[in-house]
């Protein structure tokens, strides 16, 4: 299994007394330092917002060099290119990410688009800046062809195990560009918005990044299906007009009884996003309710243990919904997500939820991971290694080299659905699988040898199958046989990716090694007919000569071939006995 040690440091300014200057070749006139500082106001303004003290040369400098090689250049809107790569660094220092990933934001397609090599941005930004623009920039499609798209997701897998800024960077990216999608071909809309949903918002589910995650939903939402998104847009509008006065009594008999218990919290409506709400209703959207299209978020000034107490004052003030309250705090999401969420009916008889979560939690609950990268400073890589949240990412790079380009992207789509399964062993270790998940994968979920030799499982003391499925908390013990191994009535159980890929491996080794075999026992026969001792030929290796002038790697490959047809016995008589 790979380990995730994301590498992050400080951008390295120049040396002082040395003045920088562009290589002869590329000096020109830029817009003059004025419209520069002008241009980059926003994101200055928002870097200091995050990091008061923070320095503007890198950022100057970087933004100077991705205006130049841009020049020229447009957006589909019309716009200067130079728009693009700015909005994406806009959007990350919003989040408060550091000074190298908005530097390396700002040249993000400068390597893919412009002549600037990486070598070159190496050589005048340090490693640090050509590694996350390097993760991001896509592979040649004339060189890939059909595997360009493939490979390039790929690269960016491997790229955010060495460092997460990666993937963070390139769902900025594809943000703004969701945003700016309207000027796009039909046809190119609808791909990049199903690529979105599909691939892009499972990352950003993963990481935590809600913030993220929720725009890039309704983009996408409103691109694929603009007519229903149109119709959740206005039937959420028209609800809430009516949110105030709907949660005002539920809200006043909250407050009351928060104030009672001593727990000072923050009350308020949180509307759901418009693709959340066409998830849950579909096209049944007439008459939404208030308590349909929003959610009331409480925010708790105090300690975790505060949280439970806002609880029990939620449900003494208003009546809870039997088996409705999830426990993210002592059971945290798979992407660290902690909060508890709780149903009610309010004084009218309307059901609705209730979140509730410390201030020190919020940041994580809406920035996920880029939370944890903020607060750790220079030592970045303690935010990340280790973590369990991102064991999701050590799964995936498990298999990925596995994958031929062909099915890299339907395998990751699998993977990537949402995992809401939180099932234990039996020494208190948290397995994150997906819904449906069965004993079988939770078995391949804790290591391929395990689950090639699973044979049933014990789950919460009872034995059962292995076709069992998981549910969140259960305890599961896996029971093996030394002997045990994968079968093809596995892949009818299996259902995540890792199962899966590894079944199937097996499977096709198998498989091979019975054609070889098979056809090895077939060769033997017809040698020994003609006095020919096939294993002193393996042994003074006459048969990998006859395979190699065969074109064959390996001697059970062209066992293999002989087995299955491909290749004549006659043919390889004939190198065998010479006359």
């Amino acid at each position: 299994m790979a380990t995730l040690n994301p590498a992050r440091g400080r951008f390295r300014p120049p040396v002082r007394g040395r003045r920088f200057r562009f290589p002869a070749r590329r000096r020109e006139a830029s817009g003059g330092p004025d419209s520069v500082r002008a241009a980059l106001a926003p994101l200055l303004a928002a870097h200091r917002a995050a990091y008061p003290g923070a320095g503007e040369a890198e950022l100057l400098h970087g933004y100077e060099v991705a205006e130049r090689l841009h020049r020229g250049q447009l957006r589909k809107s019309g716009a200067p290119y130079i728009t693009h790569p700015l909005a994406v660094a806009l959007i990350l220092a919003g989040m408060g990410l550091d000074t190298t990933t908005l530097v390396a934001a700002l040249l993000h397609d400068t390597v893919e688009d412009t002549p600037y090599t990486l070598g070159e941005l190496r050589a005048e930004f340090g490693e640090e800046v050509a590694v996350l623009v390097d993760g991001v920039t896509k592979l040649d499609g004339e060189r890939w062809g059909d595997r360009a798209e493939a490979e390039t997701f790929r690269k960016i897998v491997l790229a955010a195990a060495a460092d997460l800024r990666v993937l963070v960077i390139k769902l900025a990216d594809r943000l703004h560009n969701l945003r700016t999608l309207g000027f796009q071909p039909p046809h190119k809309r609808a791909r990049i918005a199903k690529a979105s949903h599909e691939l892009l918002v499972p990352f950003a589910e993963r990481l935590g990044i809600h913030v993220l995650k929720r725009e890039m939903d309704d983009l996408a939402f409103a691109a694929r299906l603009p007519e229903q998104h149109a119709a959740t847009r206005e039937a959420v509008r028209q609800a809430l007009r009516e949110a105030d006065r709907a949660f005002a009594p539920a809200t006043a008999l909250i407050g009351a009884a928060l104030a009672e218990h001593g727990v000072a919290a923050r009350v308020r409506i949180r509307p759901s996003h418009l693709y959340a709400v066409h998830q849950s209703f579909g096209g049944d959207l007439a008459g939404l309710r208030p308590c349909e299209a929003a959610r009331l978020l409480l925010m708790v000034d105090g300690a975790e243990r505060d949280c439970y107490i806002a609880l029990g004052a939620v449900h003494a003030a208003l009546h809870p919904v039997a088996g409705q309250v999830r426990d993210f705090i002592a059971m945290p999401k798979d992407n660290m997500y902690r909060s508890l969420h709780t149903r009610v009916i309010s004084p009218d008889g309307d059901p609705f939820e209730v979140i509730i979560r410390t201030e020190a939690m919020h940041p994580v609950a809406e920035h996920g991971i880029v939370a944890h990268i903020r607060d750790a400073g220079d030592d970045a890589s303690t935010a990340v290694a280790g973590r369990r949240d991102l064991l999701w990412l050590s799964r995936l790079l498990a298999w990925q080299s596995d994958a031929p380009s062909a099915e890299f992207l339907d395998r990751l789509r699998t993977d990537l659905a949402a995992g809401n399964v939180a099932a234990f062993t039996t020494d208190g270790d948290i397995v994150a699988l997906p819904a449906g998940a069965t004993a079988l994968d939770f078995a391949y979920a804790l290591n391929p040898r395990t689950g090639d030799r699973c044979i049933g499982a014990v789950v919460n003391g009872r034995l059962a199958p292995m076709s069992v499925q998981v549910r969140s908390g259960n305890v599961v013990e896996i029971l093996t046989d030394p002997a045990g191994a994968p079968s093809e009535d596995w892949l009818g159980i299996a259902v995540t990716v890792t199962a899966r890929v590894h079944i199937q491996q097996r499977l096709t080794l198998r498989r091979a090694e019975e054609a070889a075999d098979a056809g090895r026992r077939r060769l033997v026969r017809a040698l020994a007919g003609r006095d020919v001792d096939l294993l002193t030929a393996e042994a003074h290796g006459d048969s990998l000569s006859v395979a190699r002038e065969l074109g064959y790697a390996e001697i059970n490959e062209m066992y293999a071939a002989l087995s299955d047809g491909s290749l004549a016995l006659d043919d390889l008589l004939a190198r065998f006995v010479r006359p």
